[in-house]
C-alpha cells in the first residue's frame, strides 16, 4: 500500500496526460518543479503501484549521479512501505540491489548504456516497458547518448517502448522535437516562496581559472553562511564547485555552535549520505556539489546559499589535456539550487554575487557533447554501429575536432578499424569494462604483464582521482588506498573487484600482451597502467627539471612532489594554474623507459630529421617518442630535397632579408613594387609571401646549391629578381622607361627616384634645379613627390605640385633661406627663372663661358 504522503504530490494532477501520451505517441517530456514527485511519484504511477487498475509495467529511470539513484530508490521504496530491493531497486557502478520482483529500477546513465549495448531491446528480467530520464536539463553527455540509443531502439526494434525526459527546467521543446514532436507535460508546482537575497562581495574577487577558486570568495561564502543562520531559521544548503572549496569552507565554518557541518558529494561515504538524506536533531549546515541540486531532497533545509559555482568537463585537444574546470553556475542551476529551499516551507536563497550579474549569466549549462573529452561516446557510437554519430538523435551535434580526436584515441589502442571507424573486437571489450577507453586499455593490456587485480588497483585509482592529501604520486596514493578507512579507499576497493572482474572475463587480449605475469613493484606497476591509458603523457624530464611529454606538452611537478625528480614519468592529471608557463602534473607516476616505449610505442618513430632551427640548417638521425628525443646523431650528407625544404622554412620565418640584398637590388624591389601597383600584370608581385610561393621561379639554381644560412647569404637577390621581369611578352625593355632609377631635371642633374614608398615615390633635389619647370615630374603616370632640398641639402619643402608651390610656398621659405644661403640664387620668381646646380658665382662664370 502507498503512504499518503505520495499520493498528495502535486505531480500527481499531471499523471493523466503523462499516461495519454505514453498511450498515444509513446514518448512525452514531462516538465515539473522541484518537489513535486517527478522522481518518486511518476515512476510508481507508470509501474502501475498507485492503482489497482492500472497497467503493470516495469520502469527503468535514469539518475546523472550515483547518490540520486539511491536515494530516489530509498524514497520509492518507503514510500510502499518496502526495503530497497523488493518492489523499488537501483544499480549503480559496483552496486547492484533488486529482487525478483522489482518493477522499479534506478540506474545511473551510464549503467543503462552499458546495459543497452549488451541488449539493445531491454528484454533482459522480464523486459522494460518505460525509460525515464530524470534531469535531463543537465546534459551529461551518457544522459544525452542513452536518450539518443533509446529512441533508436524505439524506431527500429522496440516501438512499444515508452521514454519520457523528465527535469525541472529544461529545453522543453528541443527535447520534445529529438523525440519525435512528443506532447510537452506540465506539473504546476506547490513550492513554497522563496526569498532571493543578494549577497555579492564587497571587495572584488579574482573570476575563477581552471580549479582555482579565489580564497576570498571561499571566505565571502563562509561568512554569509553564519549571516544565513543568523537572520533565518531551519536548515542551510551551501552550493560550492567541488570537494576541495567544500573542505575550504567547513574549516572555516569550524567551531559554530550547536550547528552540525556536513559535506555532501560524490566521493562522500555512503553514511554520510545517508545521514544527510535523513535529516537530524541538530541544525545543520550541509556543503554541497552540484549532486544537491536535483533528485534528492534535503529534509529541514529553509535556507540556499549558492556560491554562483560549476564545475564543468573541459578539453584541450592541443595538449592533450582534459579535466574539470570551475565556471559560473548557469540561471537553470541557480533556479534549481534556490527550489531546495522551498521543497517543504517558506525559504530563502542567498547568491553571493550581484543582481546586475544574474542576466548575463548562460541560461543552460554547457552540454557535454561541446566541451567534453568524447573518446568514450566515440566508442559508444563506434560499438552501437554509428561512428560518425550522424544518425542518432541529439540534441546537439558532436563537434567534428573532438570527434577526430576521440577517433585517433580510439584507433591508436586498436579499439576501432583505421578505415571505417567501426568498434574491433577489441573496441567491444573496451566498452564493456565501463571506465574510459584509456582506462580499459590499461586495465586490459596491463592484467597479463602484472595480474589482474594489480592492474585493476592502478585503473582504479584512475577511474576516480584520489583525493589531494593522497598526494601526487600515484605510489604512494595506491599505498594511501589498501589501509585508508576513508570513503575514497571503500569505494576503491570496491571498484577494484569489480575491475578485477572485468579483466578476467575474457575480454580481448592485444596480440603482445603475453601470460605470465611479472612480479614488479607498486611503482613499476601503477608506472605501466599509467603509461598505457595515457601514453602521450609519458614524459621525460629536461634540465631545466620540467619534464616534456610525448604529446608535446610540457609540465612540471608541484613543490614537494612525491615524483622526486625521476627521469621517467607517465603523467594521469595535469592543469595549467594561473599565470603558469607549463601544465602541471597533479597526479603521475614513476616509469622507466622500456615501459614508456612500449606504452607509447605507437609514437616511436625513427629517421632523418632536417630542419630549420636556431637561425640555420640542422640534419640529424633522430629516435624520438612523440616530441620526446630519444636519441640524436648528426647527418653528414643529408638529403637534398629535405635541405632545400629547411632552408625554405628559414625563409618563411625570417623572410627573404636572408639573402644578400645589395643597394641595387632593394631599389630594383621597390621600384617592382611600384609598378605592380599601378600598372598590374605583367609585372610580378615581389612581396615576401609571392615570393616565397613560388621560389623556383626566382631562386634556382642557386636555393638548389645551397646547404646552411650562409649560403643563402650568398644569394644575389637582385639578380635572381631580374628572372621574374615580364620578358616572355616584351615588357621587361620597358623597366627603366616606365620606372626608371633616375630621372633628368631643369638642371640637366640626373636624380635618382626613391620608390620605397610604392603609392608616391619621392624626388630629393636642391630647389635650384627645379627654377622653370611648373609641372610635376611623373613615372609611369604617377607624379613623384618632391622634397625640395636647402643648398645644404637638408628639407626645405615638400610638394606634388610645383606649380602651386612656385605661386604660394615659395615665397615663404625663400625669405627663410636667402639669408642663410646668400651665396646661391633666390629669385622672386623662380618658374620663370634659370635652373642651375651651382651658387651665383659660378652660374654666372657658366654663362659667360
Amino acid at each position: 500500500m502507498i503512504r499518503d504522503a505520495a499520493l498528495n504530490l502535486p505531480v500527481r494532477e499531471a499523471l493523466p496526460a503523462l499516461r495519454a501520451a505514453l498511450d498515444g505517441p509513446g514518448a512525452a517530456v514531462l516538465c515539473a518543479p522541484p518537489g513535486t514527485g517527478k522522481t518518486t511519484l511518476v515512476p510508481l504511477a507508470l509501474a502501475g503501484l498507485t492503482e489497482s487498475d492500472g497497467p503493470v509495467r516495469r520502469v527503468v529511470v535514469a539518475e546523472p549521479r550515483r547518490i540520486a539513484a539511491r536515494a530516489a530508490a530509498r524514497r520509492m521504496a518507503w514510500l510502499l512501505g518496502e526495503k530497497v530491493g523488493r518492489t523499488v531497486g537501483y544499480t549503480v557502478r559496483g552496486e547492484r540491489v533488486v529482487g525478483p520482483h522489482t518493477r522499479v529500477e534506478v540506474v545511473t546513465t551510464g549503467v543503462l548504456l552499458q546495459r543497452l549495448q549488451r541488449d539493445q531491446e531491454l528484454a533482459g528480467g522480464g523486459g522494460v516497458d518505460v525509460v525515464i530520464i530524470d534531469e535531463c536539463h543537465e546534459r551529461h553527455l551518457d544522459a544525452d547518448t542513452v536518450a539518443a540509443f533509446l529512441i533508436d531502439v524505439r524506431e527500429a526494434l522496440r516501438p512499444d517502448l515508452k521514454l519520457v525526459a523528465a527535469s525541472a527546467t529544461t529545453d522543453a521543446e528541443g527535447w520534445a522535437r529529438v523525440l519525435g514532436d512528443a506532447p510537452v507535460v506540465e506539473a504546476a508546482g506547490v513550492a513554497h516562496p522563496v526569498e532571493v537575497v543578494w549577497a555579492p562581495p564587497k571587495d572584488p574577487v579574482r573570476p575563477p581559472h581552471g580549479m582555482r577558486v579565489d580564497p576570498s570568495l571561499l571566505t565571502h561564502v563562509a561568512a554569509v553562511v553564519r549571516r544565513a543562520l543568523r537572520e533565518r531559521e531551519g536548515d542551510v544548503l551551501c552550493f560550492l564547485p567541488g570537494v576541495g572549496e567544500i573542505g575550504r569552507v567547513a574549516g572555516q565554518l569550524a567551531g559554530l555552535a550547536d550547528v552540525e557541518v556536513l559535506q555532501v558529494h560524490g566521493r562522500a561515504p555512503a553514511e554520510v549520505q545517508d545521514a544527510v538524506l535523513a535529516g537530524g536533531e541538530r541544525r545543520r549546515v550541509v556543503l554541497a556539489t552540484s549532486v544537491a541540486e536535483s533528485s534528492l531532497t534535503v529534509p529541514g533545509v529553509r535556507v540556499v546559499v549558492d556560491s554562483g559555482l560549476a564545475r564543468e568537463p573541459r578539453v584541450d585537444h592541443a595538449r592533450g589535456l582534459s579535466s574539470l574546470t570551475t565556471v559560473r553556475a548557469s540561471q537553470a542551476a541557480g533556479r534549481q539550487r534556490a527550489g531546495r529551499a522551498g521543497r517543504e516551507a517558506p525559504g530563502a536563497v542567498y547568491r553571493c554575487w550581484a543582481e546586475a550579474e544574474d542576466a548575463r549569466l548562460p541560461r543552460f549549462p554547457a552540454p557535454e557533447i561541446k566541451v567534453a573529452d568524447l573518446t568514450a561516446f566515440a566508442l559508444q557510437t563506434a560499438c552501437w554501429g554509428d561512428p560518425g554519430a550522424t544518425g542518432l538523435a541529439l540534441l546537439d551535434p558532436p563537434p567534428g575536432g573532438a570527434m577526430a580526436a576521440a577517433r585517433e584515441v580510439l584507433t591508436a589502442v586498436g579499439a576501432v578499424d583505421a578505415r571505417t571507424g567501426r568498434a574491433t573486437e577489441r573496441g567491444l571489450g573496451l566498452s564493456r569494462v565501463g571506465v574510459h577507453p584509456r582506462l580499459a586499455r590499461a586495465l586490459l593490456d596491463a592484467a597479463p604483464r602484472v595480474g589482474a587485480r594489480r592492474a585493476a588497483e592502478a585503473v582504479a585509482l584512475l577511474s576516480e582521482e584520489p583525493p589531494r592529501e593522497y598526494g601526487d604520486d600515484l605510489a604512494a596514493a595506491l599505498r594511501g588506498a589498501r589501509r585508508g578507512g576513508d570513503g575514497y579507499a571503500a569505494r576503491w576497493r570496491a571498484e577494484v573487484s569489480r575491475l578485477t572482474a572485468a579483466a578476467g572475463s575474457g575480454a580481448p587480449r592485444p596480440p603482445s600482451g603475453g601470460t605470465a605475469a611479472k612480479a614488479l613493484g607498486d611503482d613499476a606497476v601503477v608506472g605501466l597502467v599509467a603509461a598505457l591509458a595515457f601514453p602521450e603523457r609519458v614524459a621525460r624530464r629536461a634540465a631545466d627539471g620540467t619534464y616534456l611529454m610525448a604529446g608535446g606538452t610540457r609540465a612540471e611537478a608541484g613543490p614537494g612532489s612525491g615524483l622526486g625528480g625521476a627521469p621517467w614519468v607517465a603523467v594521469a592529471v595535469a592543469d595549467r594554474p594561473v599565470g603558469a608557463g607549463h601544465a602541471r602534473v597533479r597526479l603521475g607516476a614513476v616509469v622507466d623507459e622500456d615501459a614508456a616505449r612500449a606504452a607509447a610505442s605507437s609514437l616511436y618513430a625513427e629517421g632523418d630529421e632536417v630542419a630549420w632551427a636556431e637561425g640555420d640548417v640542422v640534419a640529424r638521425h633522430v629516435e624520438r617518442l612523440g616530441a620526446v628525443e630519444l636519441t640524436v646523431r648528426p647527418l653528414r650528407n643529408p638529403d637534398p630535397g629535405l635541405v632545400r625544404e629547411a632552408l625554405l622554412d628559414g625563409l618563411r620565418r625570417e623572410g627573404v632579408a636572408l639573402l644578400r640584398w645589395s643597394k641595387d637590388a632593394a631599389a630594383l624591389r621597390d621600384r617592382l613594387r611600384f609598378l605592380r601597383l599601378h600598372l598590374g600584370e605583367p609585372w610580378p608581385d615581389v612581396g615576401d609571401a609571392a615570393l616565397l610561393a613560388e621560389p623556383d621561379a626566382w631562386l634556382e639554381p642557386e636555393l638548389g646549391r645551397a646547404r646552411r644560412r650562409a649560403d643563402l647569404a650568398r644569394i644575389e637577390a637582385g639578380q635572381a629578381l631580374t628572372r621574374l621581369l615580364p620578358w616572355a611578352g616584351g615588357e621587361a625593355v620597358r623597366l627603366d622607361e616606365l620606372a626608371p632609377e633616375r630621372v633628368e631635371v631643369p638642371s640637366g642633374s640626373r636624380i635618382r627616384v626613391d620608390y620605397t614608398d610604392p603609392e608616391r615615390p619621392v624626388l630629393a633635389v636642391k630647389l635650384q634645379e627645379m627654377f622653370g619647370l611648373d609641372d610635376t615630374p611623373r613615372v609611369a603616370g604617377v607624379p613623384l613627390l618632391v622634397h625640395l632640398l636647402s643648398p645644404a641639402g637638408r628639407p626645405a619643402a615638400v610638394t606634388a605640385d610645383l606649380a602651386s608651390f612656385w605661386r604660394d610656398g615659395y615665397r615663404s621659405v625663400r625669405a627663410e633661406l636667402r639669408g642663410r644661403y646668400p651665396k646661391h640664387p633666390w629669385p622672386e620668381d623662380p618658374a620663370r627663372a634659370t635652373p642651375t646646380r651651382y651658387t651665383k658665382a659660378r652660374q654666372e662664370r657658366s654663362e659667360r663661358a
